[in-house]
């Protein structure tokens, strides 16, 4: 059993039709759920599928660049098969552990890293903004990324490849999970507090990444985990709000009336900001 899902994970790279239906099957269904148990009563500029049309534009050019870097994710990961470098073959790993040590580096420097990261730069902050600035963060707010932030997180996850030595099974087993992780964590979905509240302590939860993605800082500046809460627990920068004092948005880069305007957010990074 276990080696049948190692086998299907190790080819997936090869069967993009399987690794999209991953995407749209995830999108879909907390599509659906969130349209069922909304957290928060969103204000559309005209109307949901309108909004979704913005962010589908920028899922399709981060599937683009994405296809491109796979090449070098595969070459990565067999060069560090063929010389044995990285954690897992170190430690001897078994493949169970491999996929352990292959998550854990690559949700800390592909998810949690990259995304403080892009925080504290400011060069790269104008970029990571124009998913901020969306006022309504729904399941299509995830994968809402400017073309140069796909690129630099494809950068952050080569580097949790070269030091973990990632296999391609255990690459691929992470990145379907992300996927799907990305989807739930930004539907606006109304979870019982008790069970957001213990999903994350362990995974980034609904509530816990909408506070990421509050207007107002400090908020804005937590919670930066992709799937695993414990990187923001370890390291400080883990914070807690009311879902419903939650207000999206960061009007101070882009007005809100342009965070559907897909030319504005695509050319503002190389202007002026404050």
């Amino acid at each position: 059993m276990l080696q049948n899902i190692i086998t299907y994970f190790e080819t997936l790279e090869h069967h993009p039709i399987q690794r999209l239906a991953f995407l749209v099957g995830g999108l879909l269904f907390f599509w659906i759920i969130e349209g069922s148990i909304p957290l928060i009563q969103m204000n559309y500029k005209k109307n949901k599928l309108q909004h979704a049309g913005v962010n589908f534009a920028f899922t399709i050019i981060h599937l683009i660049i994405h296809t491109f870097l796979a090449v070098l994710i595969v070459k990565l990961s067999d060069w560090c098969k063929t010389k044995e470098f990285g954690l897992v073959y170190w430690f001897k790993a078994n493949i169970i552990s491999t996929i352990i040590i292959s998550f854990l580096a690559l949700d800390f420097f592909g998810g949690w890293l990259v995304h403080i990261t892009e925080h504290k730069i400011k060069f790269l902050w104008r970029f990571h903004v124009v998913h901020h600035a969306d006022n309504n963060v729904d399941v299509t707010t995830g994968l809402r990324h400017h073309p140069v932030e796909s690129v630099l997180r494809g950068l952050f996850f080569f580097i949790g490849i070269f030091i973990s030595g990632s296999p391609m099974y255990a690459v691929m087993i992470f990145q379907t999970i992300l996927v799907i992780a990305t989807a739930f964590t930004h539907a606006n979905i109304s979870l019982p507090k008790w069970l957001d509240q213990g999903l994350s302590y362990i995974l980034v939860s609904p509530n816990m990444h909408k506070v990421h993605h509050h207007w107002k800082q400090p908020y804005t500046d937590s919670n930066y985990g992709a799937v695993l809460s414990i990187w923001d627990r370890l390291l400080g920068t883990f914070l807690k709000l009311n879902a419903a004092d939650i207000k999206y948005g960061l009007d101070r880069y882009y007005p809100n009336n342009k965070d559907e305007d897909f030319a504005e957010l695509m050319k503002r990074p190389f202007g002026k900001m404050e």
